[in-house]
C-alpha cells in the first residue's frame, strides 16, 4: 500500500499524542496536532479534515499498515492506546521483513569501501543489530560473489572522491610486465568493475588516449593540485559499448563474431549473452545454436570463449578462429603423455 509523506506525518503525530497518557485526546485535538505537525514540516497551512483523521485511526487499527494499533475510545469522546506501552515505532518485525532486512544488509555491506555509503554505516550496523536480536542467525539466502582479499580495494574511496571533486592524481603504478613502478599524472574519469576486479579509467594528458589502470597494481596515490583537471565529457556506457571487459581496441578490431555453441551449453549463452549485441542466427542441425555479435577482438573475449572449452567453435572472423585454435593446441600440448 503506497503511503505519501503527509499521511506518515499524521500517523506519527497521532501515535505521539496517544503515547501521552497524561492528556485526554479528543478527535479535534488530534486534528489540531496533525495540522500543526504538517505546518512544521511543510512550512505551509494544510487542511486536515475530520474525515481524514478518522480514516487514519481506522487504518492504524487495521493490519493494512501492519500497525494493528490498539486505539480505543473511552467516555465516548477521548482516544487512547489500550496498551499504554504501545507505539507504532515498536511494532514487531515480521518474518518476511526480517528476511528482506537480512539480505539488504548483506548487499549494502558490499559497498563498505565507498565514502558515498559512509553515512549508511551506522544505519547498517543498527539494522544488523535489529535483525540478529529479532531472529536466530542463519546463512544468507543471497550470496554475492566477492573477494575481500583482492588488492587495491583500499584505493576505492580515494579514487571515488578524486573523480567526484575532479582532482588530478599522481599514481605510482607497476604493471605486471614492469620491473619497477612509474609515476603517472592521471585525470580520473570513472571507476569500472569487471569480473570482480576494479579499474580506474582516465587520461594522463588531453591529447592522449584513454588509459585503464588496474587497482591491484596501484602502489600509492597523491594529488597534484597545480594541474587543471581535464573536463572531458566522458561517457563510460558509450566508451565500452562494443567491448567485453575493459580492453577497448581500435575500429579494425571491432568485428562481427560468429560462434557455434553445442546443444548442452547453448541455453546458457542464450540466457546469459556474451554481449548486448548478441543475436541468435540459427539453430544448427545437431541442436546447437549459432550466435553473432559485434565486439572488439580483445583478450577478455578470447578468455570467455576459451572458458567453454570444446563446447564452442568460432566460425568468424578467421583471425580470431586461428588465435583460439593456436591457444587450444598449446593447451593440448600441456597434457601430452610422456
Amino acid at each position: 500500500m503506497a503511503l505519501n509523506k503527509n499521511a506518515l506525518i499524521r500517523y506519527k503525530t497521532i501515535d505521539k499524542c496517544l503515547q501521552n497518557g497524561y492528556r485526554k485526546w479528543t478527535l479535534d485535538d488530534l486534528i489540531t496536532a496533525c495540522s500543526d505537525a504538517l505546518y512544521e514540516y511543510e512550512g505551509r497551512e494544510i487542511n486536515v479534515s475530520k474525515r481524514t483523521v478518522q480514516l487514519d485511526i481506522q487504518l492504524m487499527r487495521s493490519d493494512k499498515l501492519g500497525y494493528n494499533a490498539p486505539i480505543e475510545v473511552y467516555r465516548k469522546k477521548y482516544y487512547r492506546y489500550e496498551d499504554p506501552e504501545y507505539s507504532i515505532t515498536d511494532i514487531p518485525i515480521t518474518e518476511n521483513d526480517m528476511n528482506v532486512l537480512s539480505e539488504t544488509v548483506e548487499m549494502l555491506k558490499q559497498f563498505k569501501d565507498f565514502s558515498l555509503f559512509s553515512e549508511l554505516g551506522g544505519i547498517i550496523q543498527r539494522l544488523e543489530d535489529k535483525v540478529y536480536t529479532e531472529k536466530t542467525h542463519q546463512s544468507s539466502i543471497i550470496h554475492l560473489d566477492k573477494n575481500d582479499g583482492l588488492k587495491g580495494l583500499e584505493h576505492l574511496d580515494v579514487l571515488y572522491q578524486a573523480i567526484l571533486k575532479k582532482l588530478v592524481l599522481k599514481v605510482s603504478y607497476q604493471s605486471f610486465k614492469a620491473r619497477h613502478p612509474s609515476i603517472l599524472v592521471f585525470h580520473p574519469f570513472i571507476l569500472k568493475e569487471f569480473n570482480n576486479r576494479w579499474f580506474l579509467v582516465g587520461k594522463n594528458a588531453a591529447n592522449k588516449p584513454i588509459i585503464t589502470l588496474a587497482l591491484d597494481r596501484i602502489i600509492s596515490i597523491d594529488y597534484d593540485l597545480e594541474i587543471p583537471f581535464l573536463n572531458e565529457d566522458f561517457d563510460g556506457d558509450t566508451f565500452y559499448e562494443n567491448t567485453i571487459g575493459v580492453t577497448v581496441l581500435n575500429e579494425e578490431q571491432l568485428q562481427e563474431v560468429i560462434i557455434k555453441v553445442d546443444h548442452k551449453n547453448a541455453p546458457y549463452v542464450l540466457t546469459k549473452p556474451f554481449h548486448s549485441s548478441q543475436e541468435l542466427v540459427e539453430r544448427a542441425s545437431d541442436n546447437g545454436m549459432i550466435f553473432k555479435m559485434k565486439v572488439h577482438l580483445n583478450f577478455e573475449l578470447e578468455r570467455l570463449i576459451l572458458g567453454f572449452g570444446d563446447s564452442i567453435e568460432v566460425l568468424e572472423p578467421k583471425q580470431l578462429r586461428k588465435r583460439i585454435r593456436k591457444k587450444l593446441e598449446r593447451a593440448l600440448g600441456q597434457y601430452e603423455v610422456d
